[in-house]
């Protein structure tokens, strides 16, 4: 089985058509791409690695009285997102994508 994948993978990355699309993915070097990459991947994460738990106790404070339904949802949703801390993998795959921009 993982010699058929291998295969299989080889046989895709020597595809011309594979290599134009992959080629065709890389982000242009843009302003744009760079800050996109800042703002949506590395700034959400740094603020959770530093605000994360004070985010989470303001939501859960605000889940004890909040009144309508579109306010309790919308605080669950920043205690799902922010009660672990930031990802490292998001993190990471931030900065993977600021480097392939370079290169």
């Amino acid at each position: 089985m993982k010699q058929k994948i291998k295969t299989k993978v080889q046989q895709i990355v020597q595809n011309p058509a594979a290599q134009k699309a992959f080629i065709s993915m890389k982000p242009k070097k843009t302003l744009w791409s760079f800050f996109g990459i800042i703002l949506f991947f590395i700034v959400p994460e740094i603020i959770a690695f530093i605000w994360g738990t004070d985010i989470t106790a303001y939501a859960n404070r605000e889940l004890l009285i909040s009144a309508t339904l579109l306010d309790r949802q919308y605080y669950e949703l920043l205690v799902m997102l922010f009660k672990d801390g930031g990802s490292w993998f998001n993190l990471t795959f931030g900065t993977i994508l600021l480097i392939w921009l370079f290169f």
